[in-house]
């Protein structure tokens, strides 16, 4: 394919060698003169002078020194993921129809196009739309309703009542509507809470792998439309996420709490129960929240706070830090030992996400 080809597939315009054949794609230090980079993050904007790619998709400001032909566009990021869409190699071949080895209940309903892989569990009233992909050994409960154009990856498990919107993929792994963790006392003993509920999905949402989405108490466990879940995720029941938002690994949101519309939360956040997080709030890595907050907060650390009030709380203690050492090294010298070694403060990260 050359450089003018993915140009206008992407609908940006060439800066130099517009014939040149490109036959994949590769980082700025990795990419040979055969193949195709970006430009999305500034940081990486010195390694366009040193690049062996043949060509890369870069912002319409970029203006530094490179050898590589330039295809400039507006978002070099979403460009660039179209791109390697063209290059990604086949995955596994989905045959339409049943597999031999699955087992498909009398009452469940299929739409055309769908295709079940081997080892696949269908229970009685399961409804599955039009085009969906079933990957070999997933288990779907009674009464579950998938939509059209999903793609669900092996082992995945999707227990009974739950519903799953359209163009849905879910990663290998993921348990969709396990029962909520609800127990109550009974002279000392746990008994277990009945969780009688369900999970909803809407469209165009994607979920990890090893994701765990428990179904209701009563009612539902929701998921908006265009959510994005990482791997390792645990939503408890009666949580609802608002559409658009996104969730990085590791992340622990307890029952009944509700985000608003995209929202992001980094790695390892942890989320109290019964709280409300309003629309676009942004939740730094590692910060656990115990109290509700109001749309277009940001906020970190733990318990979580304003993130300005964080930064400088943190500054704070670094100054007590470093004055409580002055005052050991002034007692350590009126007594004629050594001074203490100068300990080393590292710089809190606050970035949510690792993405380039």
């Amino acid at each position: 394919m050359t450089v003018a080809e993915l140009a206008g597939i992407i609908g940006g315009t060439v800066e130099g060698d517009g014939s040149l054949s490109v036959t994949g794609i590769a980082s700025l230090s990795e990419a040979g003169a055969d193949q195709v980079s970006f430009l999305a993050n500034p940081r990486y904007a010195p390694l366009m002078a040193t690049t062996r790619a043949g060509a890369a998709v870069v912002g319409e400001r970029f203006r530094g020194k490179t050898r590589a032909t330039l295809i400039r566009c507006k978002n070099p990021d979403l460009a660039f993921a179209r791109i390697a869409g063209l290059f990604a190699p086949p995955g596994p071949r989905d045959v339409e129809g049943v597999h031999p080895s699955a087992v498909v209940a009398p009452g469940a309903k299929l739409g055309p196009k769908v295709s079940i892989g081997a080892q696949v569990f269908i229970d009685e009233d399961v409804e599955i739309g039009e085009g969906t992909v079933i990957r070999p050994g997933v288990y779907i409960g009674r009464g579950a309703k998938i939509g059209r154009a999903c793609l669900i990856y092996p082992h995945v498990t999707i227990r009974e009542a739950c519903c799953l919107g359209d163009r849905i993929i879910i990663h290998a792994g993921t348990v969709v509507g396990a029962d909520g963790f609800g127990y109550t006392l009974d002279q000392g003993r746990r008994v277990k809470i009945p969780q009688i509920g369900r999970v909803v999905i809407e469209d165009d949402v994607e979920i990890g792998a090893n994701v765990t989405i428990d179904r209701a108490r009563f009612g539902e466990t929701g998921i908006g439309r265009g959510v994005k879940i990482d791997n390792l995720v645990q939503i408890a029941h009666n949580v609802r996420i608002g559409e658009g938002t996104v969730i990085v690994s590791l992340c622990a949101i307890a029952g009944s709490t509700s985000l608003g519309k995209n929202c992001l939360l980094g790695g390892q956040v942890a989320i109290d129960g019964h709280l409300t997080i309003g629309d676009n709030v942004m939740i730094a890595a590692k910060s656990g929240v115990t109290k509700s907050w109001p749309a277009g907060s940001v906020i970190s650390g733990f318990p979580a706070l304003d993130h300005r009030e964080d930064l400088r709380l943190t500054a704070e203690l670094r100054k007590l830090a470093e004055a409580a050492r002055r005052c050991q090294s002034r007692g350590r010298a009126a007594q004629g030992a050594p001074p203490a070694k100068a300990t080393r403060t590292v710089k809190r990260s606050t970035r949510c996400t690792g993405d380039r």
